[in-house]
């Protein structure tokens, strides 16, 4: 088990804390998402973030401005400390673990908490069934309950042990995304001189990845003889590499970049991943790149499926997998392993009846997120504004 840090250096800074508990790499991701979003409408916002020792390494996150690392056991002297030094104004905690008396201390210190995504199996089990339940007393803490579970809901509310307005059903928590956007003017444009040609994208392509992708296409070619691969090269230094290897594949290279004209001959658009939105919006097909190798790190697919492609990846996800992991069931990405099934999966999506079917399943996925972020966000924001206003009067 990780030995928990001693949460007493560095020094607290001033203004607002944000703290942020997560008992999986699944809602640790989307804490701090919510948090670095946070960010943005509260500049002098700081996000603190702890998690189970259980969950192992975690991914650093732009998001969080302390890592703070496996939170202690409840009734130590680290866990008074914590609370004692950081004295942060809300807490947000993802999941079970409850910890009833650093929970209690928090709110004696005058701090709010808000619970989310709690599931049947994470609620604390009743002690003896001949002594009085005491579980409220551990929900008391809580301005309000989000879950995804009705049955959760009920326990909470029967006996008054919270109002309805404090206990909310909402949908699991999930790392959300507000995705790019792109220059109309351009997408315009270049749907006009695309016309009805199929389209897929590669995007972030690392150089090692390109002889997979051309053989890939080349396949592809064979049925759909007008199709465009628009490889968004990661490293845009390596456009001249990336287009010598193009050209000694005997497929015909366009470079977006250099300005150079799109035509019905060009079978490869070369670009950088500077306007994915762009693209993304272009291609009902993607295939998110830095992925085919497996130790590659994998991106990030909710930008794609927010703005309707279809995704396909590799082997290599990184900490991205948790995402993939909860998408896949639905169909909304597909893993692809060698240029031959790259080719394969391209091919069979560019038949607008299955692009579309996986399309809406993708998009599905990433707008339920949203909106369960969207509504914690502004309860945080209320909570926040509220002891703003208390602050300056008091």
């Amino acid at each position: 088990m990780t030995e928990p840090q001693t949460f007493a250096a560095p020094a607290r800074p001033a203004g607002e804390i944000l703290w942020v508990h997560a008992t999986s790499i699944e809602r640790f991701l989307a804490l701090c998402d919510i948090g670095q979003r946070l960010k943005a409408m509260r500049p002098d916002l700081v996000v603190l973030a702890t998690w189970e020792a259980e969950m192992g390494a975690v991914p650093g996150f732009d998001g969080c401005d302390f890592m703070l690392g496996p939170l202690p056991g409840d009734q130590t002297s680290e866990a008074k400390a914590f609370l004692s030094h950081w004295r942060p104004d809300l807490c947000l905690w993802a999941g079970g673990d409850l910890r009833r008396g650093l929970l209690r201390q928090l709110r004696e210190q005058g701090g709010s908490a808000l619970l989310v995504d709690i599931l049947d199996r994470e609620i604390p089990a009743r002690k003896l069934r001949w002594l009085p339940d005491q579980r409220h007393r551990i929900f008391s803490t809580f301005d309000a309950v989000f879950t995804p579970s009705k049955s959760v809901q009920s326990q909470l509310l029967r006996g008054g042990q919270m109002s309805p307005e404090q206990v909310l059903l909402t949908s699991r928590l999930r790392l959300s995304t507000v995705p790019p956007g792109c220059d109309q003017e351009a997408l315009s444009t270049l749907q006009q001189d695309l016309g009805s040609r199929p389209v897929w994208l590669a995007a972030r392509a690392q150089l090692e990845e390109l002889p997979a992708l051309l053989d890939a296409h080349r396949t592809a070619l064979r049925l759909l003889h007008r199709m465009l691969l628009v490889i968004a090269l990661d490293n845009p230094e390596c456009r001249a590499r990336a287009r010598n290897l193009v050209q000694a594949s005997g497929l015909q290279c366009a470079d977006w970049d250099a300005g150079e004209e799109l035509n019905d001959y060009t079978q490869i658009l070369i670009t950088d991943s500077a306007q994915l939105g762009l693209w993304y919006r272009l291609a009902p097909i993607t295939l998110l790149a830095s992925s085919l190798i497996q130790d590659m790190p994998g991106q990030n697919p909710l930008d794609a499926l927010a703005l309707g492609s279809v995704v396909l990846h590799g082997p290599g996800t990184g900490h991205h997998r948790v995402i993939y992991d909860q998408l896949a069931p639905l169909k909304a990405t597909q893993q692809v392993k060698t240029a031959q099934a790259l080719a394969k999966m391209v091919i069979h999506l560019s038949a607008p009846d299955m692009a579309a079917k996986r399309a809406l399943a993708g998009w599905t996925a990433v707008t339920e997120g949203a909106e369960m972020t969207d509504q914690l966000i502004d309860r945080v924001q209320d909570i926040l504004d509220l002891r703003e206003d208390q602050d300056a009067t008091s």
